[in-house]
């Protein structure tokens, strides 16, 4: 008895994510309204595919099956591709069922679900890859649902920081980490097959100082890695972070880095990077908000370290800490929390505009996203900074979405690592980041 009433209220939640629409995701093409009955078919697909267990992956077997690429393996890795794939993505709809009704139809959630069960239905019904041309449609297939797929993160932000007071902290966090670690496995397999199809056709040459294996380098340099973030991050307008008027006479502070220089090891660097990029952007906002004024800033340190196992980096700034004016936290992982109650910055209309704004063009979660960006932003050769015409917002700094640290501790603990922080309130933080080194780790995917 209990089981048909969950039964029927699953079905039930996924009828109104699907009435509670008024007109179709302009992503999702000709998709259309279903009859009841018909639902009722898709969703008997959709606990067939949820019933299967999906299959991790460790970076190792990744490396090991992409490194003597020929066509019998390009097809394999296709089809497990298009076979695994909607296994995940079907886990993720059944979690997306189970919300309860004053969370489904909070902004953002339905748009993620509609994405969803489009992509669902486009993998189940995908026919096997068995030649080079099947192939290329197959990676140019995945290369746009990728695109459609670039507005969930900002969507899940959005739709669950609304639907933080009627969730508590650890529901709603365990919920969104098991979204982002799926989002973030699906798309690991995807990049990674259009990545060893590009090496095998010999559209993409292999980087002699830093060599690689579809988007898994195995020899990424950890020095190296960090000092291109540093580059980045010194080159982007302050008044993107402390505002035009305050940005005058201001430089980025110093950053010194010391331990294992030579420290190498295998991981996916976008992933690597993205994790270094974020914790230094904070704790060089942190430095300059904290020391205005000062004509020179004290420099952030970080030190690598190598391991048997794994890599180690310590980020120490003198920032002020975590619980300054700037932040209201109790706890420092609180940081990582979508929850109101553990991050009261959650809910302010600042944090949810931005959010918006980023659901519309997307959000990838990478390094040169954020640099294009910003790019975009910065005034031609020859314009001088609030001069040009919509000076207005260049007199505050740009509103933060509060996406970074979360996705910073959910990509280090994707193959088992981890991400502490450490507050000295009133002096700085040390960031403690450590990450496997083997590549021995499954995916910590949780179905």
């Amino acid at each position: 008895m209990l089981w048909r009433l969950q039964h029927s209220r699953t079905n039930m939640i996924a009828y109104m994510f699907r009435r509670r629409r008024q007109s179709p995701h302009p992503s999702l093409g000709n998709v259309r309204h279903q009859s009841t009955p018909s639902q009722f078919y898709h969703n008997k697909q959709l606990e067939l595919y949820a019933s299967k267990e999906a299959k991790p992956l460790t970076l190792r077997q990744l490396v090991f099956f992409g490194r003597s690429m020929n066509e019998d393996r390009l097809f394999k890795s296709a089809n497990y591709v298009r076979t695994e794939l909607p296994v995940r993505i079907a886990h993720r709809l059944r979690d997306l069922q189970a919300l309860p009704y004053v969370v489904v139809t909070q902004e953002g959630v339905a748009k993620v679900y509609e994405l969803y069960w489009s992509a669902f239905e486009k993998f189940r019904n995908y026919p096997p890859v068995t030649t080079l041309k099947e192939n290329e449609d197959f990676c140019n297939f995945l290369s746009v649902l990728l695109d459609e797929h670039a507005s969930v993160i900002p969507n899940l932000s959005l739709g669950l920081s609304l639907s933080s007071p009627y969730l508590p902290p650890e529901k709603l966090d365990a919920f969104m980490r098991r979204m982002l670690i799926s989002r973030i496995s699906r798309r690991v397999l995807a990049e990674h097959h259009i990545a060893l199809s590009e090496m095998y056709g010999g559209l993409k040459n292999e980087e002699p100082e830093e060599p690689h294996v579809g988007i898994i380098f195995t020899g990424l340099k950890v020095k190296r890695s960090i000092e291109k973030c540093v580059k980045l991050l010194t080159e982007r307008p302050m008044w993107l972070e402390v505002g035009g008027r305050a940005a005058m006479d201001v430089h980025w502070p110093q950053v010194k880095i010391d331990g294992h220089l030579d420290a190498k090891f295998a991981y996916i660097r976008e992933h690597f990077e993205y994790i270094a990029f974020q914790l230094l952007k904070n704790s060089m906002r942190s430095t300059v908000l904290k020391h205005q004024g000062v004509p020179v800033l004290p420099s952030i340190q970080v030190t690598i370290v190598a391991g048997e196992n794994d890599i180690g980096l310590r980020i120490s700034d003198q920032g002020g800490g975590l619980s300054s004016f700037q932040n209201e936290i109790s706890n420092p992982s609180d940081l990582f929390s979508f929850s109101h109650i553990r991050n009261a910055t959650r809910l302010e209309d600042s944090r949810l505009g931005a959010l918006r704004m980023a659901s519309e063009h997307g959000l990838r979660a990478t390094v040169d996203e954020q640099v294009s960006h910003w790019q975009q932003l910065v005034p031609s050769k020859g314009q001088a900074v609030g001069r040009e015409e919509n000076s207005e917002p260049k007199d505050l700094p740009q509103p933060r979405i509060g996406i970074g640290l979360p996705m910073s501790y959910i990509f280090a603990t994707y193959f088992g690592g981890s991400l502490e922080l450490v507050s000295l309130d009133g002096w700085g933080t040390d960031v403690y980041l450590r990450l496997p080194k083997l590549g021995t780790n499954l995916e910590g995917i949780e179905v």
